[in-house]
């Protein structure tokens, strides 16, 4: 009988922990990788598992940690040099939200609006 009843309590054991890892493993992936291109004046980031973010609005490196909540990565307060580059609209430094949408990056500023897309490397 004992065996019978650990059994059960074995297999809800296994899928408790089969959910919260999958729950774990699925909260960032979609946002790591390396976004935009890696040439001078144009902007890029590359967003690790934790959140961890670095990169570069064209003109000023930058470098901060974000949160994943479904389908939106949120920027989180970050560092930025101040430069400034003639010829470069460094948009990257007003980012508060991104989605990613098929192969590419969508970011948005505070105020929901669209400021820029970065294409997956």
């Amino acid at each position: 009988m004992k065996t019978r009843l650990a059994r059960p309590a074995l297999v809800v054991a296994a899928i408790m922990v089969v959910a919260a890892l999958a729950g774990c493993s699925s909260s960032g992936s979609s946002f790591t990788g390396t976004w935009g291109e890696n040439a001078t004046g144009q902007p890029n980031l590359t967003i690790k598992d934790d959140g961890h973010w670095s990169g570069t609005d064209g003109c000023n490196a930058m470098s901060g940690k974000g949160t994943v909540s479904r389908d939106t990565f949120t920027f989180g307060p970050f560092a930025s040099t101040l430069k400034a580059c003639e010829g470069v609209t460094p948009w990257l430094n007003l980012a508060n939200t991104a989605k990613v949408d098929g192969s590419n990056l969508v970011v948005y500023n505070t105020g929901g609006a669209k400021i820029g897309t970065l294409a997956k490397q």
